[in-house]
């Protein structure tokens, strides 16, 4: 029988196979600008939204009345844009690469 050689020498013992160690967490700065301009978009949009009731006026409950401002382009338009847009750019912040 012929000599058996093996494939790994003693100058090999010990190493580990080079791998490289850099950052492998998905996320990088980037994405969490994108996920901050995101959060505050969602945040002002929820603010714009709040605001008294539609039965308070002058900051007193009464029932027999009826406040319109519930009805407000602030309130039913600017504000639920705000939110969605906040929600496309945390979309958009997820799924951006490095």
């Amino acid at each position: 029988m012929g000599k058996q050689t093996n494939k790994f020498s003693a100058a090999d013992f010990g190493k580990e196979t080079e791998t490289t160690n850099e950052n492998t967490f998905y996320f990088g700065q980037q994405n969490f600008k994108w996920m901050l301009i995101g959060l505050a978009f969602i945040v002002v949009g929820f603010l714009l939204m709040m605001g008294p009731d539609a039965n308070t006026i002058d900051g007193k409950l009464d029932p027999n009345s009826w406040n319109e401002d519930i009805f407000s382009i602030r309130r039913i338009r600017i504000a639920p844009l705000f939110i969605v847009i906040g929600f496309v750019i945390e979309v958009y912040a997820i799924l951006k690469r490095k």
